[in-house]
């Protein structure tokens, strides 16, 4: 996925997907395929097995990461008192 188009256009093509391989979600997050085991592990992403070794992230998961981390950005860069 070319970045030139943005995240919002990435989501709009993942629209139909309930599930992301883990190398679509690192891509679309612009982080490692390790990140996105450790986030599993550590909950902020939601994923399950497919079979014996294959893991699938939840698209709503990686959805809610995005907009969760977007407003945190827009409160410390754009809130009261900065």
């Amino acid at each position: 996925m070319s970045s030139a188009h943005g995240t919002g256009h990435a989501l709009a093509i993942l629209e139909g997907k309930t599930f992301l391989r883990v190398g679509e979600a690192a891509d679309l997050l612009s982080v490692s395929r390790w990140t996105i085991y450790r986030w599993v592990e550590e909950g902020r992403l939601r994923g399950t097995k497919i079979g014996k070794s294959s893991l699938r992230i939840f698209r709503e998961s990686v959805v809610s990461l995005i907009e969760r981390n977007e407003n945190d950005v827009t409160d410390t860069y754009l809130g009261s008192g900065h």
